[in-house]
């Protein structure tokens, strides 16, 4: 039985004006993917400027959400380079009954498979208890996952390594694991990946698209035609012409001005840019109110 399958969005982190982040929003902003049809979130991913909020503030909103409603369809990112700084936040999240976790293997340095295979051993063998999705962002991380390390990930640690958000799109289409789930990182796989056996996404621009994605999802599960993926895949594709992570707020802070604080070096978009995405939105009927 596979753990993860379905709409996942990379939640956005809503922040103060003083740069801190605001837990309350940015739970309720979760929430509300939830209620618009993802069946999940993976808060502190690259969208939610996970290398760039503190470890203290991470912890408060970990441990505001134990108790939360959703606490099962909620996915803990790291977002950390530090090993032992990944292992101590997993500890504190896994004492609040989390288990689920997404991982990016350290940016900045050059390493192989070999090296990152270590590098997840040493978290599994320090929190045995955790599920592990493995995240494929070479650009970001300078690595690229190949399908025989994921292959050797599995084969060592079954119980662990659930699966994959792969924002590479090398492993998609070509890893057949048992038992693990291959989710790509972005709309425009979607409807591909379901009918190569892939389980959903997990995507930044699921904050803007989760009712969409989501029709698109039971559509393709429910084997009726496919009335909603072309403009689903024309919104990622006007997102992608962009700074995901700075489009998004940008559009969302049209309605509240909060999303338009986020931390440097990150940005909103300038206003040319910004106009310039919500008339191709427009121009493809796609009007988004959150």
């Amino acid at each position: 039985m596979r753990k993860i399958k379905g709409i996942y969005a990379a939640t956005l982190s809503i922040l103060n004006e003083d740069l801190s982040l605001n837990i309350e929003k940015t739970i309720f902003h979760a929430e509300n993917l939830i209620n618009q049809g993802c069946h999940g979130v993976a808060f502190f991913g690259s969208t939610g400027q996970a290398q760039l909020i503190p470890v203290s503030e991470k912890i408060n909103l970990i441990n505001s959400i134990s108790t939360n409603k959703n606490k099962e369809k909620y996915i803990i990112g790291t977002g950390l380079n530090s090993l032992v700084e990944t292992i101590n936040l997993m500890k504190v999240a896994i004492s609040l009954n989390f288990r689920k976790f997404l991982i990016m293997p350290p940016a900045y340095y050059k390493y192989g498979d070999k090296q990152v295979v270590s590098f997840y051993t040493k978290i599994i063998e320090t929190v045995p208890e955790a599920e592990i999705i493995l995240y494929n962002f070479e650009k970001l991380s300078g690595y690229k996952f190949s399908i025989n390390c994921v292959e050797e990930l599995v084969k060592k640690f079954p119980k662990q390594i659930i699966g994959v958000k792969d924002s590479s799109y090398n492993l998609f289409e070509n890893l057949k694991i048992d038992n693990f789930s291959v989710l790509p990182g972005s709309e425009n796989k979607l409807l591909s990946g379901l009918q190569l056996g892939c389980d959903g996404i997990i995507t930044a621009t699921c904050n803007i698209t989760a009712s969409l994605s989501r029709k698109v999802y039971d559509d393709f599960i429910q084997n009726k035609e496919q009335t909603a993926n072309d403009k689903l895949c024309k919104v990622r594709t006007i997102f992608d012409e962009h700074n995901l992570i700075s489009a998004i707020h940008s559009l969302m802070a049209k309605n509240d001005e909060s999303y338009s604080n986020i931390l440097p070096p990150l940005s909103i978009l300038k206003n040319k840019q910004c106009q310039k995405l919500i008339e191709d939105l427009k121009k493809i009927d796609f009007n988004y109110k959150n």
